[in-house]
């Protein structure tokens, strides 16, 4: 059982980086394509941020909602576009006290959950993707196309495919949401080789390996169907933008 935790674990780290990355290179494909139209960098801006709000509607209401729940005080709070210093886009902010770095770090970790939640239910629910992703990580390559078509045939699929696409894409933290983290994991860290020194490590697998390994495999789930849409829509997404490049003589740098 040690070593299947461990294994999963292993997995989840492989599939951050595409979960981190994939939803980022999608953002920029469809913001191109967006300025290549339109040829308006405040126009496209608001085409892109009504494509996301829901996504962002999600994101910021967790961050208020946690915020509330911890008893923080928050003070501004927008689910409209903005340009920051750096020239890239704020899509929405909830602006809060400072408190402690726990309070912080699950302020700020709020939209991961919520979102996950929101995939988790919706994705194997409404849309049947546990089943497509799966089949992709047992290697059943010939039940694929079968799993997809079942996915597709959904009642409302698309519009679920359109709320899970948006949420999944907005919900992981930004830098700002991340400040806390680094401090809280050094204490989770601690605490953890103070419990194998002192011998509790045996005692906490075997009383929680069960909850350990759902809880795992939820979040590989979670991050696979978060993989699954994204991977589908990016290759059209990019061909859409360069014919459009193409057809208009522009390029987005």
């Amino acid at each position: 059982m040690q070593s299947t935790i461990w294994n999963t674990f292993l997995f989840l780290v492989l599939l951050v980086i595409p979960m981190v990355y994939l939803p980022r290179f999608l953002q920029r494909e469809i913001q191109s394509i967006f300025l290549l139209i339109t040829r308006q960098a405040d126009l496209s801006m608001a085409l892109f941020s009504l494509l996301f709000f829901p996504g962002v509607l999600l994101h910021e209401s967790s961050h208020f909602i946690m915020a509330q729940i911890l008893g923080v005080r928050t003070g501004k709070f927008s689910i409209f576009p903005r340009r920051v210093d750096t020239g890239q886009i704020r899509l929405g902010f909830v602006e809060t006290a400072q408190t402690d770095f726990v309070s912080d770090a699950l302020i700020g970790i709020a939209p991961l959950l919520t979102g996950g939640v929101f995939v988790a239910i919706v994705g194997v629910y409404r849309m049947g993707l546990q089943t497509v992703w799966l089949s992709l990580i047992q290697g059943q390559l010939g039940t694929i196309g079968e799993a997809i078509k079942s996915s597709v045939g959904k009642p409302d699929f698309w519009l679920w495919f359109y709320l899970i696409f948006t949420v999944s894409s907005t919900m992981m933290p930004s830098e700002s949401d991340r400040r806390a983290w680094l401090p809280l994991i050094l204490v989770g860290i601690g605490l953890l080789g103070i419990s194998l020194l002192l011998g509790i490590g045996p005692w906490l697998m075997s009383h929680f390996k069960v909850v350990f390994l759902t809880a795992l495999n939820a979040i590989n789930m979670v991050f696979g169907i978060t993989i699954i849409i994204h991977f589908f829509l990016f290759p059209p997404t990019w061909l859409l933008r360069k014919i459009i490049s193409r057809i208009t003589h522009l390029q987005v740098a």
